[in-house]
């Protein structure tokens, strides 16, 4: 796949900001036509993504249908649903120091937006932000991931299908691509991705003071509390970290699990991956063959026990469905977000003190998830771990959430989206007065 040329980047840009100062993004009708159009292109190239996301990343159709075109087309429908609302002028209380007069405000567009996709999720994370600005009334220039090229020429045809690219425009490309965008004054950026490239994204943004969010990672922990259902755990463990071969931004990392429970937990675990996930490549494909093989190398070096898995097939981009019990905190599983197949089940004896080893070597993840039967205790200790968002006897299913905010805090990102938060992102909220 040929990668957009330079001139062509900075063709893009000037007409989309000249596109919008012409004011027609404003309109509501305007956006709903084109949320419209995104959806309908979307399904119309069911088919191409299908093959794209097989090849990239070994994608099933019922993956593909749930996390990648059902998250945005359900995030159009909510959008369109709810637009008129979101966009109405809100009265607030005028104090007495400013009567006599009315107060309110409205949200504006910031103008031309920069979105830059991941590799794992790359219709949903790429083209789902893409709802929130064209809800909020901006344009925006897309760049997907160029390691997963057959779905990033998809989501080029998907887009171009549907717009001018003085509107909404996909350009394809790398590193050097990408500093050439994060070199021109969009108005806003939205990124997805690592906390290394999310540090220099925010970098280049300050640059024009332009407001960015980042949704980043980290190493999202899962804590098995002693009454909890070893069952559920077993069931949401193997849905939440083997989904897309782990390579999920808020899959579990790693788990914590009382020392008493930890045979138990083991045997559930090894016993679903015989059954469910037998093969080197049942979880799909990693991303690339060096990521697998970092992996194997971190499997080299840590000093915990194998219990299954283990093999891997990096020419094909494989990594079999990995448990590694009896890790400790100062382990090489432990230093990093895996990002991959690979489970380390950490022992612990008291839940305080788990929690702030939490804190202290791993703060501010993406995601916590706690497992327990008592529910104010789960509450409870995920108020002890600050964190993007939590669930209790639950993993990733809060993404799917248009009425939930989505996004992570300190090294895991800042800012969000979702349903109203996509709009409320990709817009400044105007203070107006006006003098009676």
């Amino acid at each position: 796949m040929s990668y957009t040329a330079k001139e062509k980047i900075e063709q893009i840009f000037q007409q989309q900001k000249d596109f919008f100062t012409q004011g027609k993004t404003r309109d509501v009708a305007f956006r709903k036509q084109a949320l419209t159009r995104l959806k309908e292109s979307l399904l119309a190239h069911k088919e191409p993504l299908y093959v794209a996301m097989a090849e990239d990343l070994g994608r099933d159709k019922a993956l593909v249908d749930m996390g990648e075109i059902g998250e945005v087309v359900s995030e159009i429908d909510f959008a369109i649903a709810h637009l008129d609302e979101w966009c109405s002028e809100k009265q607030v209380e005028t104090p007495a120091i400013l009567a006599p007069s009315t107060c309110s405000y409205q949200h504006e567009a910031y103008g031309v937006s920069y979105i830059i996709g991941p590799f794992n999720y790359p219709v949903a994370l790429a083209l789902g932000p893409v709802v929130g600005a064209i809800a909020g009334g901006n344009t925006a220039i897309i760049k997907p991931s160029e390691q997963v090229p057959y779905t990033a020429k998809v989501i080029e045809d998907i887009v171009n299908t549907a717009f001018d690219s003085h509107y909404l425009a996909v350009v394809q490309g790398a590193r050097e691509e990408n500093t050439l965008l994060l070199s021109l004054p969009f108005d806003f950026i939205f990124f997805t991705g690592s906390p290394t490239v999310g540090r220099v994204v925010m970098e280049a943004a300050a640059k024009h003071l332009t407001p960015v969010v980042l949704e980043l990672g980290g190493k999202t922990p899962f804590l098995v509390l002693p009454d909890a259902d070893l069952d559920q755990v077993t069931q949401q463990l193997m849905f939440g970290k083997y989904t897309n071969s782990g390579q999920t931004c808020v899959a579990p990392d790693y788990v914590l699990v009382p020392s008493s429970l930890k045979t138990a937990l083991v045997d559930r675990l090894t016993q679903a991956i015989r059954e469910q996930l037998p093969e080197v490549h049942s979880t799909g494909k990693v991303v690339s063959q060096r990521q697998v093989e970092h992996l194997q190398e971190l499997l080299r070096q840590t000093r915990g026990h194998v219990e299954i898995g283990g093999h891997a097939d990096p020419a094909n981009r494989y990594h079999q469905a990995t448990v590694v019990s009896d890790v400790q905190w100062d382990d090489a599983l432990m230093q990093e977000e895996l990002f991959g197949p690979v489970l380390p089940i950490v022992n612990y004896e008291e839940v305080e003190q788990v929690v702030q080893e939490i804190n202290r070597r791993h703060p501010n993840p993406l995601a916590f998830y706690v497992f327990t039967q008592d529910t104010a205790t789960g509450k409870k200790v995920i108020s002890a771990v600050p964190s993007g968002d939590a669930q209790v006897n639950g993993t990733l299913t809060h993404f799917f959430s248009p009425y939930l905010p989505f996004g992570g805090v300190g090294g895991s990102g800042m800012g969000e989206y979702h349903g109203f938060f996509s709009f409320q992102a990709f817009t400044h909220r105007k203070s107006i007065r006006i003098v009676e």
